[in-house]
């Protein structure tokens, strides 16, 4: 006996046992009550069970005894069946169907002993909610399909094979909506439909010719008399049509190209949402998939649509109207707190966010629940609480709709009935099944209250200030009552503020702004006002996002997202009063608003892992051949993480370290997406190259950084400084259809990638990259081979190449490749040298870039005494800066490696230091001071690179890390004589 359910109440004693009687005699009747010894011990322990839950069990037992023994053939009572087993059983089913009348026939006897296995397993709770509904809706797929594919035959026997305009047999494309759609159904649903064709044409091979319509037409009528009619073997499904287009008014079967139009010109917003969960369950799998690539555009728009928000909120508030006005509450589904309710949740999610997120783009409410919480747009507590009530809904559904076949979400309110439905949950009774019912319900009803609610809703501390704002925008006050109202505020600058506010509606784009639109800015402005005023410089924060406010003007859809969400209004305040590069970073890139939504992602950084596996989830889910999206996609994580980023150094929540990390795993996630898309091109066009020894690569090829992305130290706005290697064979051809020799598909390769980072779209471009430290610069190669790189690096290369070796490392590529490098590497930095030559070269290198690049103090020879605070000190470049300390631990590991390799296990210049410090080459207190100085410097470039003004401060900050590098220059790297322009 399952563990789930408790003793059976007595008042279900006497229905159990009368079941059991009329079992026993039907059984007498037949030929099998000899048999009964066949079945199973496990079976007649079990049915007294099931016959108390369900009359209908009960019932299709009575009527055909024979049924038990087809039930427990195979153990399938006790296990869930195999991927493809029950359309298996069908078509033996319908082995021997000759007409019309035994197709309906098989079908509703095959829907009988599945219904009463699947009733079994959910009473029992031998099968969990997902298996339930997953055997249901596989039921539905196996009967539509098999069912269509033997009328098919027959309409094409009688009538013709439809044809395209170029002769190529058609067939028709079945599509499931709603519970069917999302492999949901319960127990006794209805299933939606919508048939399509592929495109016009006629019938060929029949007496005279139809339209493909007209076969087509003619087919959808019999399929739906063959699950629909109900006979003495009452029906298999009850068929649903309303839900195409025009609903009972409109043509049974629609082309392709006419629902496409249909959509994209008169589609409503409930159509959307419904074909949401729309999935082809019968007829031909491949085109179907063509059909909703198609008709995707309509479901999900490209970017966040908050513009869907008013239909949603209407739809909303009609399903709360329905509740009020038929008295639902005792209905699971169509109640408050019920389960259309959970899916209303995640489906207006969906409209929104589905068009960017494209893990939003699928059926079943569990699994969008799940990416829902996964993806940080609702807590994860909400999910799990939304989760468990659903199960708990849809079990009780399932229950309520066990007891006789019958098509209800109303909770019976005669005793019996109610003691049943409370036995088959698991409760003593009705009381406690009741309690955790209400408790379910409320649950969901304050989850739904709160998505896409009114911000202004039961929010009367909002209300005074909104409204006070409101006549500053629509014009009521003249400019002297403004300007009170301003200074009121808190606006330091009032006048300004009103300059600028005047200035916007006087703008162009404002002006050419549709009427929808406006009406959401007239909405959104007081708000604005109203917020920005809360900030600590309320000047700056209104002058810094009426940029952003002007340039989405004609986007509206972002209005409304600002509007909707007060939090993401309040952080866009926040970070664009804290710095103008965010700021303008926005305005340009509004589409990472998105971001603002969830405070608690915006502050998280992921780890390096997780941000691959993002963005990787994110292409996958593109087709292969759609590059313009890949390149968006590419786009907006970049800039979806560069705004986390910013924002966590702001509040303080990354320190420097991490800044830089997280900066080069985005740069690293991105070039590795970017090497496999260019990879698969140009391997589609010429095929693959060849090794030396005549084999094929699998991308015999890495993408080396060097300088901030080598050494794991980007920041904000870096440029990438790459090489490329290859391990090809560079005579001989590729193997595809256009063969072309493998030096020409590397260099190709190298010039896609390029372009790929390059670019600009809309979207503006990835990153800018810079080739000039491939070897001979750029009047070298593109790209090199190993070889050649490794001849060049040992015979030809200058010591400043051998520097920025250093902090070269491979970022994405051959795992094979990439160990060679590191030995090459390796043995390139750690050779003997003549430390003093050593010291003369870097000395002169280090001499030449502060008389070019530093400021005219440094250029004048300045010492650490005269710095004072009129000469501008450049972090980088000015003497005791950034530059010396990495000269010096480029001096250090080319100098000493050889004797200590751990210097080159590390690219970055913070662990070189420690390993320095562990050898014993430099004191313990010198590397403090040049580590902590290094992490001063770059802090402050960071900040002034997020204020937008350049590296420079005044020259009396930073005194003693100054006098500090300065004085270890002079130990490591005295004043050297000049020389000739050495080599290496």
């Amino acid at each position: 006996m399952p563990s789930t359910l408790p003793p059976l109440p007595a008042s279900l004693e006497a229905t159990r046992d009368h079941h059991l009687a009329q079992w026993a005699a039907a059984l007498e009747q037949s030929a099998l009550a000899p048999r009964r010894d066949e079945l199973s011990a496990r079976f007649e322990q079990e049915l007294p069970l099931v016959l108390a839950a369900s009359d209908y069990v009960a019932e299709q037992l009575r009527r055909d005894p024979e049924l038990a023994w087809r039930l427990v053939a195979g153990e399938r009572l006790w296990r869930p069946l195999a991927e493809g087993e029950l359309r298996e059983l069908l078509q033996a089913a319908l082995t021997e169907v000759a007409n019309e009348d035994q197709l309906a026939q098989a079908l509703r006897r095959f829907r009988q002993w599945q219904q009463v296995r699947i009733i079994w397993r959910d009473v029992l709770d031998l099968a969990p909610l997902q298996e339930t509904t997953r055997d249901l809706s596989d039921m539905a797929d196996a009967c539509i399909d098999e069912a269509y594919h033997w009328l098919y035959g027959q309409c094409c026997a009688s009538l013709g094979q439809p044809l395209s305009r170029d002769g190529v047999p058609q067939h028709m494309v079945v599509l499931g909506m709603g519970k069917l759609g999302a492999v949901e159904l319960n127990l006794s649903s209805d299933i939606d439909l919508i048939f399509a064709y592929p495109e016009a044409g006629e019938t060929g091979g029949g007496r005279r010719s139809l339209s493909n319509q007209e076969f087509f037409i003619r087919l959808g009528q019999k399929l739906i008399k063959a699950l629909d009619a109900p006979t003495v073997d009452g029906f298999v499904f009850r068929v649903d049509m309303r839900l195409r287009p025009y609903g009972d008014s409109g043509a049974l079967v629609f082309s392709f190209d006419a629902l496409e139009q249909y959509y994209q010109s008169q589609g409503r917003d409930w159509e959307r949402y419904a074909m949401i969960k729309a999935r082809v369950v019968a007829g031909d799998q491949q085109a179907g998939a063509e059909l909703l690539a198609m008709l995707r555009p309509f479901v999900y728009r490209r970017y966040l649509d908050f513009a869907a928000i008013d239909a949603l909120r209407n739809l909303k508030q009609m399903i709360q109207r329905e509740v009020q006005r038929k008295g639902l509450q005792d209905n699971v589904k169509l109640g408050s707190g019920g389960i259309r309710e959970v899916e209303f949740i995640g489906q207006a999610f969906q409209l929104i966010h589905g068009g960017r997120d494209r893990s939003l783009q699928q059926r079943p409410i569990l699994g969008v629940l799940q990416t829902l919480g996964a993806n940080g747009y609702l807590p994860e507590s909400a999910v799990q609480e939304l989760a468990q009530a659903y199960c708990f809904l849809r079990d009780t559904e399932h229950a309520l709709q066990a007891v006789d076949d019958r098509q209800t979400q109303m909770l019976p309110t005669e005793a019996q009935g109610q003691a049943r439905i409370a036995w088959m949950l698991g409760f003593a009774d009705w009381d406690a099944f009741r309690a955790r019912l209400d408790a379910e319900r409320a649950c969901v009803a304050g989850h739904f209250a709160g998505v896409i609610a009114d911000p202004d809703e039961d929010e009367a501390d909002l209300q005074s200030p909104q409204a006070d704002w409101v006549p500053v925008w629509d014009g009521t006050l003249d400019e002297p009552q403004g300007l009170e109202q301003l200074e009121a505020g808190g606006f330091a600058d009032a006048p300004s503020a009103w300059r600028r506010l005047q200035g916007l509606q006087g703008s162009p784009r404002l002006k050419s702004m549709q009427r929808a639109g406006r009406e959401r800015l007239d909405i959104f402005m007081p708000r604005l006002l109203a917020m920005a005023a809360e900030q600590e410089n309320p000047d700056l924060a209104l002058e810094r996002v009426l940029p952003l406010v002007e340039a989405v003007a004609r986007r509206s859809a972002y209005l409304v997202l600002l509007t909707e969400n007060p939090g993401a209004l309040r952080e866009l305040l926040v970070l664009c009063a804290a710095s103008p590069w965010i700021a303008e970073q926005i305005a340009r890139y509004p589409v990472v608003l998105d971001e603002l939504l969830n405070a608690g992602r915006l502050y998280r950084p992921p780890e390096p892992n997780e941000l691959a596996d993002e963005l990787r989830q994110h292409l996958l889910r593109i087709p292969e051949d759609d590059l313009e999206q890949q390149m968006e996609t590419l786009r907006y994580f970049k800039r979806a993480h560069v705004l986390r980023i910013a924002a966590s150094e702001i509040a303080g929540t990354l320190p420097l370290m991490k800044v830089s990390d997280y900066l080069t795993w985005v740069a690293e996630a991105i070039l590795q997406q970017v090497l496999l898309l260019a990879w698969r091109e140009m391997v589609a066009r010429h095929g693959r190259p060849a090794r030396a020894d005549g084999s094929r690569c699998e991308l015999d090829f890495i993408v080396v950084g060097y300088g901030k992305v080598g050494g794991i130290e980007l920041g904000h706005g870096s440029d990438l400084d790459l090489v490329f290697i290859h391990d090809g064979d560079p005579q001989r051809d590729t193997d595809g259809d256009k063969p072309i020799e493998g030096s020409k598909f590397f260099t190709r390769l190298g010039q896609r990638i390029i372009h790929m980072l390059n670019t600009q779209t809309v979207s503006g471009a990835l990153y800018e990259v810079d080739m000039r430290l491939r070897p001979s610069g750029d009047s070298g190669l593109l790209v090199s081979s190993l070889a050649s790189f490794s001849r060049y690096q040992r015979d030809e290369a200058w010591t400043w190449e051998h520097q920025a070796l250093v902090r070269a490392r491979a970022l994405v590529g051959c795992q094979q490749l990439t160990a060679r490098f590191d030995a090459l590497r390796a043995q390139v930095l750690g050779r003997e040298r003549d430390e003093q030559a050593l010291a003369r070269e870097v000395g002169n290198m280090r001499q030449k870039m502060r008389d070019n690049l530093g400021t005219s103090a440094t250029r004048a020879g300045s010492t650490a005494d005269a710095f004072t605070a009129a000469q501008l000190f450049d972090l980088k470049q000015d003497l005791g800066g950034i530059v010396d300390i990495e000269f010096m631990v480029q001096y250090a590991v080319l100098a000493w490696s050889c004797r200590y390799p751990e210097l080159l296990r590390y690219t970055d210049n913070i662990r070189i230091l420690d390993e320095l410090q562990n050898a014993g080459l430099i004191a313990g207190e010198d590397v403090s001071c040049l580590q902590e100085a290094y992490k001063a410097y770059r802090a402050a470039a960071h900040r002034l690179a997020l204020q937008n003004q350049p590296g420079k401060v005044s020259g009396d900050q930073f005194h003693d890390f100054r006098h500090g590098v300065i004085k270890l220059w002079q130990q490591v790297l005295p004043p050297q004589q000049p020389t000739t322009e050495p080599q290496g």
